[in-house]
C-alpha cells in the first residue's frame, strides 16, 4: 500500500523545511510513503526548496488559484500516482507530523473513509477566547449541516482513502475544509476524527486578514454548500419566514374588516398579498433548486466514474513535475508537455533545441 502526504503551498520556502522534517518517511501498514507539494503559483523558491528536501512529487499550478483549487489538484494527482491513502497537511508546520500514523489508523482498520484531525482548539494557547468560541460555534453548525460528529471542522490535517478521494469535488474558492465534510456527510463516505497535536505557531494565517473576515467567509461557505445539498429546505425556511408576517398582516386586516373598519386598512391587504406572493415564489424556486440539486448529484456521480476511467486508462496527473532527483514519478505534464494529462498517447514532447547563431 502507498501513502502520499500532500502539502498545498504558496510562498512557503521559509517554512517548508521544518514542515517536511516533521513528516514521517515510514508508517506502519504502508509499503511506501511519499511526499507531494502543490505549488499554488509561488513566486519564491518553494519548489526548489521542496526538491532539496527530498519531495517526491510536485504539482505546479501556473498561477495562484487559492487553497481549495490547490487541494483538489493535489487530490487528483495523488490518485493518479497510485495512492491508497492520502494525508493532507499545511505547509506552515501547524500540525505535528508524528500524528500521521494516528490519523490513518481508522482507515487502515476499515472503520472510516475520511478522518479529520481534532486539534482540541480549547487547549491551543495562541487562539484567543473569541476565536475558540467561534471555532466551537462554526463546527457545531457544520456538524448539523453534514450529519457528522467532527469536533474541529476547520482542521486541514486529514486523511482520505481512495473511495473518499474519488468522491470529493470542491467548488468553493476559499477553502476545502468545511465543504468536504458536508459533502462527505451527504455521500457514501464514513467520517471519523482523532485527536492530534499541534506545533508552535510560525506565522499568521494567510487565508483571511482579520477574525471577522474569517467569520464572514466561513459563514458564506457553510450557507452556500448547505444550500447546494439541501436547497428545498433552505427555500422552504425562507418562504416560511416571509409567509408568517403575511399571515399576521392578513389576520389584522380581517379583524378590522369583520369589525366594520376594513376600508381604512386596505394597505394591510396589499402588503400581506405581496409577501404571500414572494413566499409562493420562494417555494417554487425551492422546487426548481431541488431538481437542479438532483441533477448535480448525478453529474457528481458521473465525474466520479470518469475519474475511475482515467485511473484505469493511466491518464497522467496534470501540472505534474518530478520531485527530487531519483525520486521516481512520471514525466512532466506542465507547459507544452501537458499532453499525457489530457489523455494524449506517446512520450511528452522534448524541449526545442536552440540553433547555432550562424544559422540565424
Amino acid at each position: 500500500m502507498k501513502l502520499i502526504i500532500q502539502i498545498p503551498c504558496f510562498n512557503e520556502a521559509d517554512h517548508l523545511p521544518a514542515t517536511l522534517a516533521d513528516l514521517p518517511r515510514a508508517v506502519e501498514g504502508f509499503d511506501a510513503v511519499e511526499w507531494l507539494i502543490v505549488d499554488d503559483g509561488s513566486t519564491d523558491a518553494t519548489v526548489e526548496v521542496a526538491r532539496e528536501q527530498g519531495v517526491d512529487h510536485v504539482v505546479r499550478l501556473t498561477n495562484n488559484k487559492g487553497l481549495a483549487a490547490g487541494f483538489q489538484a493535489g487530490l487528483d494527482a495523488c490518485l493518479k500516482l497510485g495512492a491508497d491513502v492520502i494525508v493532507n497537511t499545511d505547509a506552515d508546520n501547524q500540525y505535528y507530523g508524528g500524528d500521521v500514523s494516528r490519523l490513518v489508523g481508522p482507515i487502515l482498520a476499515g472503520d472510516a473513509d475520511m478522518v479529520v484531525g481534532d486539534r482540541e482548539t480549547n487547549t491551543i494557547e495562541h487562539f484567543s477566547p473569541l476565536k475558540k468560541r467561534l471555532q466551537r460555534l462554526g463546527s457545531s453548525v457544520v456538524r448539523r449541516a453534514s450529519g457528522t460528529t467532527v469536533p474541529d471542522t476547520t482542521s486541514g490535517f486529514r486523511a482520505y482513502n481512495r473511495e473518499a478521494a474519488l468522491q470529493m469535488q470542491v467548488v468553493s474558492k476559499f477553502t476545502y475544509t468545511l465543504e468536504t465534510i458536508i459533502q462527505a456527510g451527504k455521500m457514501l463516505v464514513a467520517v471519523d476524527h482523532v485527536p492530534i497535536r499541534t506545533n508552535e505557531q510560525t506565522r499568521e494565517s494567510r487565508l483571511f486578514p482579520s477574525m471577522w473576515s474569517y467569520v464572514r467567509r466561513n459563514t458564506v461557505s457553510i450557507f452556500r454548500v448547505y444550500a447546494l445539498y439541501e436547497p428545498l429546505r433552505v427555500f422552504m425556511i425562507a418562504a416560511g419566514l416571509v409567509a408568517l408576517p403575511a399571515a399576521v398582516i392578513w389576520t389584522r386586516f380581517l379583524f378590522f374588516f369583520f369589525g366594520g373598519e376594513g376600508q381604512g386598512h386596505i394597505q394591510s391587504l396589499i402588503l400581506g398579498s405581496t409577501l404571500m406572493i414572494i413566499a409562493v415564489q420562494l417555494v417554487a424556486l425551492g422546487v426548481v433548486a431541488d431538481i437542479l440539486a438532483a441533477s448535480r448529484t448525478l453529474q457528481q456521480r458521473t465525474l466520479e466514474r470518469v475519474r475511475r476511467v482515467e485511473l484505469t486508462l493511466g491518464v497522467e496527473p496534470s501540472h505534474y513535475e518530478p520531485g527530487a532527483p531519483g525520486a521516481g514519478g512520471t514525466a512532466p505534464t506542465t507547459g507544452a508537455d501537458a499532453g499525457p494529462a489530457t489523455g494524449k498517447a506517446g512520450e511528452p514532447r522534448e524541449a526545442p533545441v536552440a540553433e547555432p547563431a550562424g544559422r540565424r
